[in-house]
Order: C-alpha cells, then structure tokens, then sequence
C-alpha cells in the first residue's frame, strides 16, 4: 500500500471515564477527500480535534507521512501542516484581509506578499486586502480561513460543516476549491451532515457511531441509505417506519397572514390551520426567513395584517405573539435562541418564568419541565445543569425546541430545524413534529432540504424572489415540483 499521509491506529479517548473514541482507525491518502460522518456523540468532533491539537488522545498512535507524532496544541499540528477550518470562521471584523491572514504568521510584509499572490490567484480569492474583513462574505471568510492553513503550508485540511451557511452555487465553488487542492497533494477530511455534498465530492468515507468505525468504503461503492442506515443505531431499525398518525386538523385558523411585505418579500399571503403542517420552500435568498421575522414582529417595518387565533397583531413583538400562543424557533440557534454558557434548563424554561412562581422561581417545578422534555425530544445531556453550549449541535436544537414548546404554543413556526444536525437527531424532530400535529398544533416549516419539506409537509407555499409564487397540497406535492417552482420555473399540472 502507498505511504499514507495520516494515519491513527486504535485511538481511545476517554473523558470523566466514559470512552468516547474506542480504538479508532481512520488515514488519509496525499490528495484525497475523506468524508467522515457519524451523529451526534458518534465522536467524529473528538477525533478531528485529536488530529488538529486540541485534544490529547489516552491511547493509540498517530503518523504523519510514516512518521509518529502527537500535536500537543493546535499550534503545534498547524507547525506539522495540520489546519482545521472551523464551521463558523474565526476573522477578527476590524482588522483588514491581510492582517486576519498575517495574524500568528512570523512573515514580513514581502515575504508574505510573495506567499500570498499565488495562493489567492490559485483560490480565486478575488478581494480587497485592505478592506475590513467585517463585510466579507460568508463564503469569502470560509476561503480566508482555507488560505489561513496554505500559509502555513498545511499538507491535511479538515472541513467541518464547511458549507451550512453558504448557498447552493457558493458550496459548488467551495467544492471546486477542494478539489484543485487534492490535485495538489493536499489530503483534505470533509465533515458534513448533507449526504448529496458528501456523495459528490468525497473519495472515501467513513463512518462512526458511538465511538467506533462501522463503516469505511471507497464512495462510489456506498449509497446515502448505506450512510444513513450506518449512521442510525441498531435498535433505530424498528421505528424508523413508524406510521404517521392522522392529523387533527380543521376549526379556525391558528395563524393568518395577509399582504405582508418588507422589504425582502412581498404581497405575502398564507393560513396555517390546526393540526397541519405548512411547508415554505424556496432558494436562500427568496425571503423565506425575512418573511418568518416580520410575521412574528422582528421587522418592524413590515407591513400587513397577521392574526393569531383570530386576533390582529397590528404592532407585535416574539413576546406578544408567544402570549397568542405563536412561537418562532430561530434559523441560528446559536446567535437568537439558546444561552450557550448557562445550564441547559435555563433555555428549556425562558419563555415560561412567571409560570414557574409568582415571586421566587419553583425549582421542582422548573426541573420537572426539563425532565419532561429531555424524555420528549431525547435530549442527550449528562444532566440538567450542564452547559448547553457543551452539548452536540443535534441536541442544542432540541433544547431550543424545548423552550419553544414549553410554552405549549397553539403554531410553531420551525425555521432550518434539522440544519447541521445528524441523521438519528433529524429523525427525532420529525418524530416531534408529527406529534405537535397530533395534538392540534399548527406547524410552518421553512427548510432548505426539499425532501423534509415533501416529506412532512401537507401544504408547501414555494417563494422565488421574495414572492409566494406556488402552492402545492396533498398528492400535488413532489421534490421535482418543488424545486422547479423554487428556480422560478411554471408549475406544471401533477401526472
């Protein structure tokens, strides 16, 4: 076999006496694109960091180009030509492109000039250096990151998520990136939880689930159900065909929209009814979120009339609407939804705080909820104190959900809910989505995978330029139809 450019073998890692690598493999050929997949807690983040400094491993070895190593520090990894480019860039706004990129370089102004002209040329990376880079893209700041690691001629690039905040053609030239890389030797480990990204660009990939490799294969052998089916656990097998049970639906409206604008969408019209779930389609960029904010009052300058329950909310805000039983669960959960550094109960019970004691907070009662919803949403935590910030991005989202539900909302509105979740986690929200139809609650969801939305959805709204420009019920609804509204394209009669 030829020399690997990495290699780890039976890596354990164990915190608080739990293991949570247990005698892992996993290498990386010069100039290949290893895809590593695993749900959340499968132990995928601790072995990148192993690999990347952050983490030491308690047993196992590491090689680089034949030659045993062990990074102390993610300084040290990056000396050995080891990067990670993080999900959510690391770029200090106020300071220019070239001082974010110089930063930790002991480079002169010259020398790093020489470095620097071919690596952007080579990248594409057409941008003002001077500029701040507080107003670059989010795609420009993942290839500011990418450029980061050259300078310090790494010779492995780990991806994580690398696409969760760009758009269809901004991952397209992400991709197109990754591969003029390979084909310049560069090993590159590519984590995501979208499996058409892994399948298109991927060499290999591996599987982990719950801290062992199940699954490694070349990519073109595999197919996303061999994935998923890795991916799920074994007692998943059972329910993963759990029947849908009919809805309530009927009665008045939960929730209606009527002539909505902003300056993103317009002329919006919608009615979500109990126990149905409406499903908005649509590109990035066609007003979807925008149009999700104004109904709940975060534009303020919107206009048009929403009702919920039947009462107008000519000047609403999340709270009011909360009080009318509407609640809106955040795209970025991180950013608008969730109190990273307090224990994860804190964000279950925000929204219900005078319920639980007039004038001093019930304990017992404010865990009692969080105990409820951890059983409700399987929410994986080591108990309710724990920091949610310290919890994987699958079971952050719950919490979310959790204090949204909390509130026992009579609509929901769900925007990304399964965005950068896994496959066992994804499957739980729909679980709980299917319930809140159960009990009468109407749910809207936004989501840029088509096929959640032609799965769960009863009625699918299509949005194209900031315009409802479709509406599809029932039998109506397929992927192909979906998509060709949400380019723009007729609506074409269903076969």
């Amino acid at each position: 076999m030829a020399e690997r450019l990495l290699e780890l073998r039976q890596v354990w890692k164990v915190f608080s006496g739990v293991p949570v690598l247990k005698g892992v493999d996993f290498d990386l050929a010069p100039g290949e694109i290893h895809a590593l997949l695993g749900g959340n807690g499968s132990g995928k983040s601790t072995l990148m960091k192993i690999i990347a400094g952050a983490y030491r491993m308690d047993a196992g070895e590491m090689r680089l180009l034949g030659r045993p190593v062990r990074p102390e520090s993610p300084h040290a990894a990056q000396a050995l030509g080891i990067y990670m480019v993080p999900q959510e860039p690391h770029v200090f706004p106020h300071l220019s492109v070239r001082e974010n990129l110089a930063m930790g370089l002991a480079l002169g102004p010259r020398p790093l000039a020489e470095k620097l002209g071919p690596l952007l040329e080579g990248l594409g990376f057409e941008v003002d250096l001077e500029e701040e880079a507080a107003f670059l893209s989010i795609a420009q700041q993942q290839l500011l990151e990418i450029v980061r690691g050259l300078l310090r001629d790494a010779r492995v690039l780990i991806f994580d998520e690398p696409t969760s905040a760009l758009t269809f053609r901004e991952a397209e030239h992400l991709f197109d990136q990754m591969r003029a890389l390979a084909r310049r030797g560069i090993g590159i480990v590519f984590i995501s939880h979208r499996l058409g990204e892994v399948m298109e660009v991927a060499d290999r990939i591996t599987v982990l689930r719950d801290g062992r490799v199940v699954l490694e294969d070349a990519a073109r052998r595999l197919s996303p159900h061999d994935l998923v089916r890795a991916m799920l656990p074994d007692t998943a097998a059972s329910d993963e065909e759990e029947p849908a049970a009919a809805p309530r639906r009927g009665g008045a409206p939960v929730l209606e929209v009527r002539g909505l604008s902003s300056e993103a969408f317009h002329d919006a019209d919608l009615t979500l009814y109990p126990g149905e779930v409406l499903g908005i389609a649509g590109l990035v960029g066609s007003g979807r979120t925008e149009l999700a904010e104004a109904i709940v009052g975060l534009d303020p300058h919107a206009t048009g009339e929403v009702r919920v329950g039947g009462v107008p909310l000519p000047r609403r805000n999340p709270a009011l609407c909360q009080a009318h039983g509407l609640v809106y669960v955040p795209e970025d959960r991180h950013a608008h939804g969730i109190f990273l550094d307090l224990p994860s109960l804190h964000t279950m019970t925000a929204g219900i705080l005078p319920r639980l004691g007039r004038w001093l907070l019930d304990r017992r009662r404010e865990e009692a909820v969080g105990r409820r919803f951890v059983e409700l949403l399987n929410i994986k935590l080591t108990g309710l104190d724990q920091p949610a910030g310290t919890l994987s991005g699958g079971n952050q989202q719950k919490v979310v959900l959790a204090k949204a539900l909390s509130t026992q909302p009579r609509a929901v509105i769900l925007d990304e809910p399964t965005r950068g979740i896994d496959a066992s986690a994804r499957r739980d929200v729909y679980r709980l989505v299917r319930s809140l139809v159960r009990q009468g609650v109407g749910v809207v969801l936004i989501s840029s995978e088509l096929e959640e939305v032609v799965e769960l959805a009863d009625r699918v709204l299509v949005m194209h330029k900031g315009r409802i420009v479709g509406e599809l019920r029932g039998p109506e609804i397929s992927l192909e139809r979906v998509t060709e509204a949400s380019f723009g394209l007729p609506l074409k009669e269903a076969s």
